[in-house]
C-alpha cells in the first residue's frame, strides 16, 4: 500500500507524497520515509506539511491487518484530507540516533555470539539480551565493541528470496523475519554480522561513535541484558 523509501534509503529525510487514508487513527500515504515501529526500532516522529498548512507525527506504526504504515499524529492535530499532496519530513536527528544505536547492537552481538531473546532501541539507551548463563565483564566488552565500530566496517542490505533464507541467520529467538512476504532484506556487516533485519542502519560502523556497555544484569538462569550508551548522546 505504502512505498517504504527508508527501506531503499535510510538517509532521505523527507519525500513528496499522497494522502490515501485520513481519519482518527492517523494518515496512510502513498511513500513515506517514516520508519514504522518494529524489530525494536522505534517509529520516527517528524512532520507533515501541505499548503500552508502541517501535522504533527508523533509515532509511526504497520496496520496489523494489512500492513499499511500510519502516521500517527499529535490529538489536536488538523489532518490533510484524502488526495492532497504532502511533504513527509522526520526528525532526522533522532532517526540517526536509532540508525547508530540499531547497528551498534548488531555489532554487540557480533562481540557476544549468543542466541538473541529480547532487545530494545532508544536514543538514549538501548539493550540486547541474550541466551547466556555465564556472567560476561561489561569493560571487556566495551573494548571489543569500540574497536568493530573504529574499524570502519561497511554496513550494506539486500533483498533475498524468501525460500532462500538460511535459517541458521536467524538470530533472535523471539522475533522471526515474516513470512509470506517474497523478499527478505539481509542487512551485512562484511564479515561481522549477517541476519535479516528490516530496520534502518548506518552506512560505516564508524558513524556509531564511542559505544559503552553500562550494566549487565541477570534476567534468569540463562538470561543477561546488556545495555549500551553511545558516549555523546549520554554527554
Amino acid at each position: 500500500m505504502t512505498d517504504a523509501l527508508f527501506s531503499g534509503d535510510a538517509y532521505m529525510t523527507r519525500c513528496t507524497s499522497r494522502v490515501l487514508e485520513s481519519g482518527p487513527e492517523g494518515l496512510v500515504l502513498d511513500r513515506t520515509v517514516f520508519y514504522p515501529l518494529g524489530g525494536g526500532q522505534p517509529g520516527d516522529r517528524g512532520v507533515l506539511e501541505w499548503d500552508d498548512q502541517s501535522a504533527q507525527v508523533i509515532d509511526t506504526r504497520r496496520r496489523r491487518d494489512d500492513g499499511a504504515i500510519v502516521h500517527r499524529q499529535a490529538d489536536d492535530g488538523w489532518l490533510p484530507p484524502v488526495g492532497t499532496e504532502v511533504t513527509a519530513r522526520i526528525d532526522w536527528d533522532l532517526r540517526y540516533r536509532h540508525m547508530r544505536m540499531h547497528t551498534c547492537l548488531h555489532l554487540l552481538g557480533a562481540v557476544l555470539k549468543f542466541p538473541v531473546t529480547g532487545g530494545n532501541i532508544s536514543a538514549e539507551k538501548s539493550r540486547l539480551d541474550f541466551d547466556m548463563a555465564e556472567a560476561v565483564d561489561k569493560d571487556a566488552v566495551s573494548i571489543e565493541l569500540n574497536v568493530l565500530i573504529q574499524a570502519g566496517h561497511a554496513v550494506e542490505s539486500r533483498l533475498i528470496d524468501e525460500q532462500d533464507l538460511d535459517p541458521q541467520l536467524i538470530r533472535t529467538m523471539s522475533v522471526k523475519p515474516p513470512s509470506g512476504v517474497g523478499r527478505i532484506r539481509l542487512l551485512d556487516i562484511a564479515g561481522i554480522d549477517l541476519q535479516p533485519c528490516g530496520g534502518t542502519h548506518v552506512r560505516c560502523t564508524d558513524e556509531i561513535g564511542r559505544a559503552e556497555v553500562v550494566k549487565i544484569e541477570s534476567k534468569g538462569r540463562r538470561n543477561r541484558r546488556v545495555h549500551v550508551v553511545l558516549a555523546d548522546v549520554a554527554d
